[in-house]
């Protein structure tokens, strides 16, 4: 089946479920961070391997392997730089694409409606196959082989989409930040060496998108937010979390940002959201919904990697740092089965789109389970990061995950795979 909303992850990088703490403070809280939840036991241990050579290079995870298309600083060197993203394609398809974003990114919108094209017609002639009419052996390989190819296609549609994930943040002339690859130095070296784009990244959202965003972060950050140039030690595990929590926050916010800018450009907002006080209501700790009930930030504190980076701040310390915003009080109007399924991604192709940029860009951790269920955190690397770079990381993320909604909206009505 090629199409599907999803809500279920194998990731380690917190995607088990979809994300549906988004009322509890006014912004999305990730389970992981507000209450600690166990990793699921089925994660295997798994290991990426990365040879270079000499020409095109590969690289491999597990025993995949892929061709990895590296920029160039013009098309007569002979050097080559850093790839421009993470995670490398390795379908021909998306090995196609990943050449013409390279050389000619202009062709790239051309190129995808073709591949997409050739996509449905493969399928339309997969749907009017007869299958054989003998059963036992034949009909079991007539079924495997449609498998495969609806498995193929599947691949092919997610590296289409992440190939105009990419060049959404070419085009606003952003670099997506390089993986974060294993320390070798004793203590580590610091690993945010990428630029700051805080500005541009900004720009990529509405106002009242990016007042969200400020509260995620304060939500994250505590504290600390303001505070760039300190350096942290934190579990690079956690940190890839929050940056997938922040990618499917970031999706939410760009979905339900689209129907708030629709409803104020036809002037059909409720009302209580179209009067000034709106915007100068007080912090969100002393918010409360329409029927009376506080905004609890129970357990937000309670992970130790967010008391950490916070400075030990007490649940209500983090509500200190929510601002009131028109948008918020939008999605604070939403009934529960509205908001779920806002909250809902809605294709299993951008759920592993998330899944395997997270892990492009992280690594795949040695995660262990301990026979009373919870995680062993020896294993765990820590990194040396300072909070510009992880405000930086969350700014990405969350734009990622609204470019994400952008492509698989605009493919899916050229190429039908979400389900309603």
């Amino acid at each position: 089946m090629e199409a599907g909303a999803a809500t279920v992850v194998r990731s380690p990088f917190g995607m088990s479920r979809a994300f549906n703490s988004v009322g509890r403070s006014g912004a999305y809280v990730p389970d992981f961070v507000r209450l600690g939840t166990k990793l699921p036991p089925s994660i295997k241990h798994y290991t990426s391997i990365y040879q270079p050579s000499s020409g095109h290079r590969r690289v491999g995870f597990g025993n995949r392997r892929c061709l990895v298309v590296w920029a160039s600083s013009s098309p007569d060197s002979a050097g080559s730089t850093a790839p421009i993203a993470p995670l490398q394609l390795e379908s021909p398809i998306g090995q196609f694409l990943s050449q013409i974003l390279i050389s000619h990114p202009h062709l790239v919108p051309a190129a995808v409606e073709q591949q997409l094209e050739q996509l449905q017609t493969d399928r339309d002639a997969e749907k009017k196959k007869e299958e054989p009419s003998a059963s036992g052996t034949d009909l079991v390989l007539s079924r495997r082989i449609a498998e495969v190819k609806a498995n193929e296609r599947r691949k092919a549609l997610e590296e289409i989409l992440y190939t105009l994930v990419v060049q959404k943040f070419m085009d606003a002339n952003i670099s997506l930040i390089p993986t974060i690859a294993p320390s070798s130095s004793d203590p580590p070296g610091q690993v945010d060496v990428w630029p700051s784009q805080d500005d541009k990244l900004e720009q990529l959202h509405s106002p009242e998108a990016y007042e969200m965003i400020q509260n995620h972060l304060a939500l994250i950050l505590g504290s600390r937010a303001a505070d760039s140039t300190a350096v942290a030690q934190i579990s690079k595990l956690r940190v890839g979390q929050v940056y997938a929590a922040s990618v499917m926050y970031g999706y939410f916010l760009k979905r339900v940002d689209q129907r708030f800018q629709l409803e104020k450009t036809m002037k059909i907002l409720p009302n209580a959201l179209n009067e000034a006080e709106s915007d100068t209501q007080p912090a969100a700790g002393g918010n409360k919904k329409a029927s009376g009930e506080e905004f609890p930030s129970q357990g937000v504190a309670s992970h130790p990697e967010v008391s950490s980076w916070s400075g030990g701040m007490s649940p209500g310390g983090f509500n200190q740092g929510i601002k009131a915003s028109r948008l918020r009080n939008y999605v604070m109007s939403f009934d529960g089965e509205t908001l779920q399924r806002y909250a809902t991604i809605r294709s299993k192709e951008a759920v592993s789109i998330i899944e395997k940029h997270t892990e492009a860009l992280f690594g795949r951790p040695e995660i262990v389970i301990t026979p009373q269920g919870t995680v062993d955190s020896s294993k765990d690397e820590l990194i040396r990061i300072s909070f510009a770079g992880l405000k930086r990381l969350v700014l990405e993320a969350a734009t990622f995950g609204s470019f994400l909604w952008d492509v698989e909206s605009h493919v899916d009505s050229r190429y039908h795979f979400v389900m309603n």
